[in-house]
C-alpha cells in the first residue's frame, strides 16, 4: 500500500467515525440527531440537496477548458478555477482519483502554472521579484483575490492528492505565504488597518478591507493546517483588524475600518468566519453577527437582503452564501436550523435545469459568469459535509 492510499484509508475511517457516509465519490452527514447539522433536513430533502449538487458538478465538468481552467473573464483567474476545484472537493473528489481525476489535477495543473516570480498566484499581474503596488485597478483590485483563494485551494489540496503532485505544490504554497505576508506587511497610512490586505493599487486611500483579509486569513489558517510554518503574529494581527471591523450599532462586521454604509451579507460571513479561525466561535460579536444574518436572509434569489435598508448596494448573493453558510454553520445551533433550510429550498428552486446557477446581480461580478456562482452554489451546500480542513468546526 503506498502513502496515498494509506491516507485515503484514513481518510475513509475518519468519516465513519464522524458519522458520514462515503460513496467513493461524495460524503455527506446522513444521522438523525438532533445534534447533528444534518438534521435540519430530511433524508428526502438531502436527496434533492444531493442531485442538485451532482448536475452542478456535471455541468462545471462538461465546461471546462482544455488547459484545465474553468472559463472565466481574465482577471478572474486562477481565482475562479480555484473555487470550482474547492467545490468538488467540498464533495469529496480528489484530483488524480475517481470519476473527475483527470479533470481535477488539470484544473490544479493550471493553478500551479500562473505563480508569478514574486510569488502572487495571478494569471494576469505582475511578474518582477518584487511586489508592487503600482498596477491598474482592475487588475490589482482581482489579484489579491486569485492570489488567497488560490494559495487556500493549494493549501486544502496538500494533504489529498499523490506524493509526486505534493512535491510540486509545496513550493508553491511556500512562496505564495511568503508573497501574503510581504502584503501585509506594507506599511500602513492609518493604524487602524494594520494587520489587514487591500488592492494592489491606491484608488481611495484605504489600506486593507474584511473581503480581501478574510481570504487571505484563511489561506494562512489553511496552511498551518497542512503543516506549513506559519507564525502566530500574523495571523492573530488579521483577527486584530477584522475585530475592529464590527459595528456595535448595527450588530455585524462591516467592509473597513469606520465605514459606516450599510453592510453586507458577505462582510458579515466573512467576519464570523475570521473569528472561528481563531478558535471564537460563541463571541458576542458572532452571535449578533448571525442574528443579522438571519435578519438580512435569502429569501429572494440573486437580490439584495430582504431588509434592503439593512444591507449594502454592494450585496452580492452567491458571494454571501458561500461566506454565510460556512459561518452560520460554525455558529451552529438556532443558527443554522433557521439559516440552511430556507436558503438551500431557495438555491436548489432556481437552478437551471442544466445544473449551473445565474451569474451574479451585482455588475461588477457579473464578468466572471455562472461557472463562479455555481462553485460558490455547490460549496454553499456542502457545509455539513465537512471535508475541507478550513471550514471544520
Amino acid at each position: 500500500m503506498n502513502a496515498f492510499s494509506a491516507w485515503k484509508t484514513v481518510y475513509v475511517l475518519f468519516l465513519l467515525l464522524v458519522g458520514l457516509k462515503w460513496d467513493g465519490q461524495t460524503a455527506l452527514a446522513q444521522t438523525s440527531s438532533d445534534d447533528d447539522p444534518s438534521s435540519v433536513l430530511t433524508e428526502q430533502e438531502w436527496t434533492t440537496v444531493n442531485r442538485a449538487v451532482g448536475r452542478a458538478l456535471e455541468w462545471m465538468i462538461s465546461n471546462q477548458n482544455p488547459d484545465g481552467s474553468f472559463p472565466t473573464h481574465i482577471t478572474g483567474q486562477p481565482g475562479v478555477t480555484s473555487l470550482c476545484l474547492l467545490a468538488f472537493l467540498s464533495q469529496g473528489h480528489i484530483p488524480g482519483e475517481g470519476k473527475y481525476g483527470k479533470h481535477l489535477q488539470a484544473a490544479l495543473d493550471f493553478i500551479i502554472s500562473t505563480q508569478k516570480r514574486n510569488g502572487l498566484l495571478t494569471f494576469v499581474g505582475p511578474n518582477g521579484r518584487n511586489i508592487t503596488r503600482k498596477v491598474d485597478h482592475q487588475i490589482g483590485y482581482t489579484l489579491v483575490y486569485n492570489h488567497a483563494i488560490a494559495g487556500l485551494v493549494l493549501s486544502e489540496s496538500y494533504a489529498m492528492v499523490g506524493s509526486a503532485t505534493t512535491k510540486e505544490i509545496e513550493p508553491v504554497i511556500r512562496q505564495a505565504l511568503d508573497a501574503t505576508l510581504e502584503m501585509q506587511g506594507f506599511v500602513k497610512d492609518r493604524k487602524r488597518d494594520e494587520g489587514g490586505w487591500r488592492y494592489l493599487d491606491d484608488v481611495d486611500g484605504v489600506d486593507s478591507d474584511l473581503s480581501v483579509t478574510g481570504w487571505q486569513l484563511m489561506f494562512m489558517r489553511s496552511a498551518k493546517n497542512a503543516g506549513f510554518d506559519v507564525e502566530e503574529k500574523p495571523i492573530q494581527e488579521a483577527i486584530d483588524y477584522v475585530q475592529r471591523c464590527f459595528l456595535n450599532d448595527r450588530g455585524t462586521f462591516t467592509y473597513k475600518v469606520d465605514f459606516h454604509n450599510r453592510p453586507s451579507r458577505g462582510m458579515a460571513g466573512a467576519g464570523i468566519l475570521a473569528l472561528a479561525h481563531s478558535g471564537l466561535h460563541d463571541t458576542p460579536e458572532a452571535k449578533r453577527a448571525g442574528d443579522w444574518i438571519l435578519k438580512s436572509g435569502f429569501h429572494q434569489y440573486n437580490q439584495q437582503g430582504r431588509v434592503r435598508d439593512i444591507v449594502a448596494r454592494g450585496d452580492r448573493y452567491h458571494y454571501g452564501l458561500l461566506t454565510c453558510s460556512q459561518a452560520m454553520y460554525q455558529l451552529g445551533g438556532r443558527h443554522w436550523r433557521e439559516f440552511f433550510p430556507a436558503m438551500s429550498r431557495e438555491l436548489i428552486a432556481n437552478q437551471h435545469s442544466n445544473g449551473s446557477w445565474q451569474p451574479e446581480s451585482m455588475h461588477n461580478d457579473k464578468i466572471y459568469g455562472n461557472v463562479y456562482t455555481t462553485a460558490l452554489g455547490v460549496i454553499a451546500l456542502s457545509s455539513s459535509n465537512q471535508l475541507l480542513p478550513i471550514f471544520q468546526r
